[in-house]
């Protein structure tokens, strides 16, 4: 569904990513970790096309959509969660739900249903962006998402910062919205959330991938895993 390959970004002169391949297929779910600066945002950026790439390509859907805009990639079916959420502060949460149903794409994914998977923001119905907590702007970040209806949903450090209790909720919506078919991709820093939701994992080092397996092969090979996370060692 969605690939870079041998796909290379920079910031000024600085190489952000070098060479970099990695792919994750249609309703499958692949993590992304690594420690801080690593290049897992940057990854997620240009696979969505807010980056653009000094080389390589980016495929989305068996097409090559190295040079699309953004918005076109985004009606190919992807939909990118940043780490900074972006909601809309100055809107009401109905707002911010019907700005992203503006970009809606025929499927399962209406308001009605992201308020049954998230009740909290039918409490908070009324209430300005600004006026959430840490976890509803994440929870509403990701329900606007959901409402374009993606093939793939990008996912970056969806759990941050939050309690566990909302960790839990949203590793049960991430598993539910895989049930309905979407493909995730899902960047993190820790293995906790990955090791529960992945079929594949991608360690980042340095801007290139240091690691990649299975989860199975993940857990056979936890050590090294950690080290590359923690220690910043390419494999």
């Amino acid at each position: 569904m969605i690939a870079l390959e041998q796909a290379s970004v920079q910031y000024g002169h600085a190489l952000a990513l070098g060479d970099v391949t990695l792919r994750a297929d249609a309703g499958e779910i692949v993590a992304i970790v690594g420690r801080n600066g690593a290049g897992k945002s940057t990854t997620l950026k240009a696979m969505a096309g807010l980056l653009p790439l000094v080389r390589g390509r980016r495929m989305v859907g068996g097409q090559d959509a190295t040079h699309l805009a953004v918005e076109q990639i985004s009606r190919l079916g992807v939909a990118l969660v940043p780490d900074t959420r972006r909601i809309f502060p100055n809107l009401s949460v109905l707002e911010n739900l019907r700005i992203g149903a503006l970009a809606h794409r025929p499927g399962y994914w209406t308001v009605p249903r992201v308020l049954d998977i998230f009740p909290r923001l039918g409490e908070r119905i009324a209430f300005g962006g600004d006026q959430l907590s840490g976890g509803e702007q994440q929870m509403l970040a990701i329900a606007r998402a959901l409402l374009g209806n993606p093939r793939m949903l990008l996912l970056d450090e969806p759990t941050e910062g939050l309690a566990p209790l909302i960790v839990n909720h949203l590793i049960g919506v991430f598993a539910e919205v895989h049930r309905q078919g979407t493909g995730i991709v899902l960047v993190e820093q820790n293995l906790k959330v990955p090791m529960r939701l992945a079929q594949r994992q991608y360690v980042l080092d340095h801007g290139s991938v240091a690691w990649e397996g299975s989860t199975a092969q993940l857990i056979a090979q936890r050590e090294q895993v950690e080290s590359i996370i923690t220690l910043g060692v390419s494999a």
